[in-house]
């Protein structure tokens, strides 16, 4: 590799880093870009995920109450324009990634309790000013003509939402980038950022601009260590499943789906005619990420078991694949499209697991700041010319974040449990399942 210079650097070949590269390259065609990969691009969550890519952005709520002013239905537009700008992408460039707009049966309800956080759930989306046709109810019949789970009470429907397989949408935007002229540099990772020079085992790359793109793989850098928490989602796949059992469960329109499980879930069918069902992994103490689950069978009990609670007609079939991703939580709980105009040091991320549209939104955002272009999209709330320790929050330290996280996932579990037991109204209440709760969609990552 030896010592270059670019116009812009970016560090992670994840489709945060992979969209940026190809805005910049398309936008401004003499910029030039490369990417910095520590293994290979879709190595973590990017390739790693659960297929489903939305126009949604966690923790929307705080960008409409943010100071300023902001306009809701410019977020909305812009939040709403994701998929259609990724399908005009995925037609001009010729990319295959099993995409479908099948929309999604998002947090189908169970039980009670479920139904009355859902309930709640569309009444917020419908004050943040979307529509019927966004997002709507179906009662426990309307569900169950799509969906074949489990006691099923309602669900809101979307058509928001799309399928895809993540790490051939991963490789085809890497391979498109390359043919715009950004060069990308697998198997080197950055062990130094200093005045505007990063260090690599085989060399150095010296960019006025230098983007961080790792998400939850942040453990290298100590400035951004603390401002997203990595966790781990684990997902399974089925044996391909016959004409008859699909017939049986549903999801004829392609579309995705999810439970209102505390614990989190989401599944899809495949193009090769397989479930895919995932659900919120673990944290490892000091924010260590995770990519390989071999000789770990029991990291997907739970996730088997959640399935099963959803769909129990697949009691008798097999699991063929396992695998798991890294994804980012912010202290903020949003996503965040940042550049400190005096370093030239930027990021984007903390997606809480719906990074697969999300990226999209905030590489775009991020490339109109580095630009200086005007858009619209540099305006919104996620964008921040600032440095990174002024724009983003840090978390606490160890060991308050692993104890804090193991509180809540044993807190969610029970829950889990004592909504499926039927347990005594003193436990519901006990365990926090009264009243109305804001059901948490990420993790499909």
């Amino acid at each position: 590799m030896g010592d270059q210079r670019f116009d812009v650097a970016i560090i992670g070949g994840g489709y945060s880093g992979l969209w940026a590269a190809y805005y910049l390259k398309t936008q401004a065609p003499d910029c030039s870009v490369c990417i910095l990969e520590a293994e290979h691009c879709g190595f973590g969550a990017s390739g790693r995920n659960g297929g489903w890519m939305m126009s949604a952005l966690q923790g929307e709520q705080r960008f409409h109450r943010a100071p300023g002013g902001v306009d809701g239905a410019a977020v909305r537009h812009h939040v709403l324009g994701i998929l259609p700008e990724v399908e005009r992408v995925l037609a001009a460039e010729g990319l295959a990634c099993d995409y479908v707009r099948g929309g999604g049966l998002f947090a189908a309800a169970r039980y009670p309790e479920q139904l009355d956080w859902q309930r709640a759930h569309l009444a917020t989306l419908h004050a943040l000013g979307y529509g019927e046709e966004d997002y709507h109810w179906l009662d426990g019949a309307g569900l169950a003509a799509r969906l074949a789970i489990a006691r099923p009470l309602g669900a809101i429907y979307t058509p928001h939402v799309a399928r895809i397989q993540p790490a051939r949408l991963a490789l085809g935007l890497a391979a498109t980038a390359a043919r715009l002229g950004v060069r990308i540099f697998e198997q080197t990772p950055v062990i130094a950022d200093s005045g505007g020079t990063l260090t690599t085992p085989g060399g150095s790359v010296t960019a006025p601009v230098r983007v961080l793109a790792v998400e939850g793989f942040n453990s290298r850098f100590a400035d951004y260590r603390r401002r997203v928490l990595p966790v781990q989602s684990r997902i399974i796949a089925t044996e391909p499943l016959s004409a008859g059992q699909w017939q049986e469960i549903g999801l004829s329109g392609a579309e995705v789906f999810a439970d209102a499980s505390p614990v989190i879930t989401y599944g899809q069918r495949s193009a090769d005619d397989r479930l895919v069902f995932g659900a919120r992994g673990a944290y490892r103490f000091g924010g260590l990420p995770r990519s390989r689950f071999d000789g770990d069978p029991g990291a997907f009990h739970q996730v088997r078991a959640l399935l099963l609670a959803c769909l129990p007609q697949l009691q008798d079939v097999a699991i063929t694949h396992a695998w798991g991703g890294t994804l980012g939580i912010p202290r903020s709980g949003s996503p965040h499209a940042v550049l400190d105009p005096v370093t030239g040091f930027a990021s984007l991320g903390g997606y809480t697991g719906e990074g697969v549209g999300a990226a999209n939104l905030m590489a775009r955002s991020l490339v109109d700041l580095i630009l200086e272009r005007d858009t619209g999209l540099s305006s919104m709330p996620w964008c921040q010319r600032l440095p990174m320790r002024k724009a983003l929050r840090r978390w606490e330290p160890e060991p308050l974040r692993w104890l804090g996280f193991r509180a809540i996932s044993s807190i969610l579990g029970w829950q889990e449990a004592a909504c499926a037991a039927g347990a005594a109204p003193w436990k519901r209440r006990l365990l926090g399942l009264t009243g109305n709760r804001r059901s948490i969609p990420g993790d499909r990552d």
